[in-house]
This record gives C-alpha cells, sequence and structure tokens, in this order.
C-alpha cells in the first residue's frame, strides 16, 4: 500500500460523483423535453457504480489484523449509465404537438419519468460523498505534512 493510495482512493470517489451530479443534473435539465433527437421522450438516467478491489494486496504481514489480510480496496467506478424506461406521467393536451394520436391514451402527452423533488436530493447526496472525499484527502495531506515534520 503506498503512501498515496487514500488520496487515490478518495480522488476515484469524487470522479464518480462529479458524473453523478453532472447526470443528475442532465436529468433535470429535460424534466420538461418530449421528445429527443431520436423522437420518444426523455428518459432519467441513473450511474451504477461498484467497488474496485485490490487483486493483489500487499497488506499480508504478520503485523496486520487478520481482518485487514484482505487489505483496501482501490476506490470505486462508474460501470454503467442506465436509461430508467419506465412510463413518465401522463398529462391530457390534445393541442400539445407530442400528443399521442390514436390509441386508448389518445390526446395524452408522455412526460419524463423525471421527479424533480428526487433528483434534488440525489444532487445533495452526491454533493455531500464529494465533498467526504474531498475532506479525506485533505485529512491525509494533514497526515502526510505532520510526518514529515516529524522526520526534520
Amino acid at each position: 500500500m503506498g503512501m498515496f493510495t487514500s488520496i487515490n482512493i478518495a480522488a476515484t470517489g469524487m470522479a464518480a460523483e462529479r458524473l453523478r451530479s453532472d447526470v443528475i443534473s442532465d436529468n433535470i435539465a429535460n424534466a420538461s423535453t418530449t421528445r429527443t433527437s431520436d423522437g420518444g421522450v426523455f428518459r432519467k438516467s441513473t450511474v451504477v457504480m461498484s467497488a474496485v478491489s485490490d487483486s493483489n494486496p500487499q497488506w499480508n504481514t504478520p503485523f496486520v489484523p487478520s481482518s485487514l489480510d484482505n487489505g483496501p480496496g482501490k476506490g470505486v467506478k462508474v460501470t454503467e449509465i442506465v436509461k430508467d424506461t419506465t412510463q413518465g406521467r401522463l398529462v391530457y393536451d390534445p393541442t400539445h404537438p407530442d400528443a399521442i394520436k390514436s390509441g386508448p391514451n389518445a390526446g395524452y402527452v408522455e412526460y419524463p419519468n423525471v421527479n424533480i423533488v428526487n433528483e434534488m436530493v440525489d444532487l445533495i447526496s452526491a454533493s455531500r460523498a464529494y465533498e467526504a472525499n474531498a475532506t479525506v484527502i485533505d485529512g491525509a495531506k494533514d497526515m502526510f505534512t505532520a510526518a514529515l515534520q516529524i522526520a526534520q
């Protein structure tokens, strides 16, 4: 485990949370988009993250407790960005250019499946996670500074 491992792990978290914030911002910006470039209604996107594990742990020493034998992970990565295919809300507006022309839902307009309140809560959560990772980096820098002062 290198000296900068904690910084690298926190940096992966910051990058993932920044992308999550970008996706949430896109969802909010398109909350009223009834027609996209492919012709359909906008669909909410969600970021899927997974842990990056250390396949070659270097902590296998007699001084490390057995509960830590596998060592720390290497952070987080964005696995994919998934489109939510659930139907959005239907609003009756037969004069809207994107209103359904025929069938049982004729005259209704399908709006995106984006709930602004939920998106704002997710955005705050992503922001707090980003801040927490930044705090980890600040703490690691403080520890490195203290270690350098001890060495002098």
